[in-house]
């Protein structure tokens, strides 16, 4: 497995170093690189340069040299040396390198924290995490400085029923059986979506009856480590969610970018962008479109 850990060097951003060594290791083959994307000084800067004790022109092979070695050292704080991999460093958009990087050599995971140098919290759109996020064909954890992951035993998995939904189950799965961790699916059945004379609690129970499919079909390998609830609510899903998880100690929520609406991540109304911004807790965020788009490639080139 190979995990890309996005840094800036602030004491935020090594909180990611922390899950990544924690997670890695319910893993037997892991290579952790941490990744630094940097952004080259032109003439049109310079006046924003002054003051400063090196040129501003200087040869990028050293600069890459000396944040590789900056790399590191901060990630040799937090990993061990026999899992740390190579340091890599991108020249541009750190969102944009992150995307590209990963997806190049073929990372199985991003972690990344959701707060860095620059302090921007995670109602601020134009953050480096939810580009990432919204973007990215690689399945991305993002952390808080809060997050308390453990040995990711405890996790919650959400579904709206659509295929997209069902993307994200194979990774929760694959975490459980490594940890022998708890899986509570949920769903949330807001009636805020249905007219008056649609509000029949007899919807409960055919979702709590579809949540047993999903069970048998998605996680019979864990049978015993799985538990699934239908959360009726008045509120909106993302509302409800928070409340849920608010009430709960959650290690890992494995949730899907994309859900029945198709609503892009961009959007303000997305429930998973919504939960991202306002959780304390570890989430892992797998793109649908973008991996299956992934997977038709890879069997394009297979043919």
């Amino acid at each position: 497995m190979k995990i890309l850990v996005p840094l800036d060097f602030s004491d935020l951003s090594f909180k990611a170093l922390q899950v990544a060594d924690k997670f890695s290791s319910v893993y037997d083959d892991v290579s952790i690189s941490p990744f630094h994307a940097h952004i080259p000084i032109s003439e049109l800067d310079e006046p924003y340069a002054f003051g400063l004790n090196t040129p501003v022109h200087k040869d990028f092979d050293e600069i890459e040299a000396n944040i590789k070695e900056r790399l590191k050292e901060a990630a040799g704080k937090y990993i061990d040396e026999s899992k740390l991999g190579e340091s890599i460093v991108g020249i541009g958009s750190p969102s944009q390198c992150i995307i590209d990087i990963s997806e190049e050599m073929d990372f199985d995971y991003v972690i990344m924290s959701t707060h860095g140098r620059t302090g921007f919290s995670r109602f601020f759109l134009g953050s480096v995490a939810e580009k990432v996020l919204r973007l990215s064909s690689i399945p991305v954890m993002v952390v808080e400085n809060e997050s308390k992951v453990d040995n990711f035993e405890k996790i919650l998995v959400t579904t709206d029923f659509s295929d997209n939904a069902t993307i994200a189950f194979p990774y929760a799965v694959e975490i459980a059986k490594k940890t022998g961790g708890h899986i509570h699916l949920v769903h949330v059945l807001s009636f805020e979506q249905f007219e008056a004379d649609e509000k029949d609690t007899s919807l409960k129970q055919i979702r709590k009856e579809r949540m047993k499919i999903i069970e048998k079909e998605y996680f019979h390998q864990i049978s015993d480590q799985v538990t699934s609830e239908v959360i009726v609510s008045p509120d909106s899903p993302h509302e409800e969610l928070l409340n849920h998880i608010s009430k709960n100690d959650y290690n890992l929520i494995v949730m899907s970018t994309v859900g029945r609406t198709g609503i892009n991540y961009l959007m303000m109304g997305s429930t998973t962008a919504n939960v991202v911004r306002h959780v304390n807790n570890a989430v892992l965020s797998i793109n649908p479109k973008k991996t299956t788009e992934k997977e038709g490639d890879e069997d394009e080139d297979e043919s």
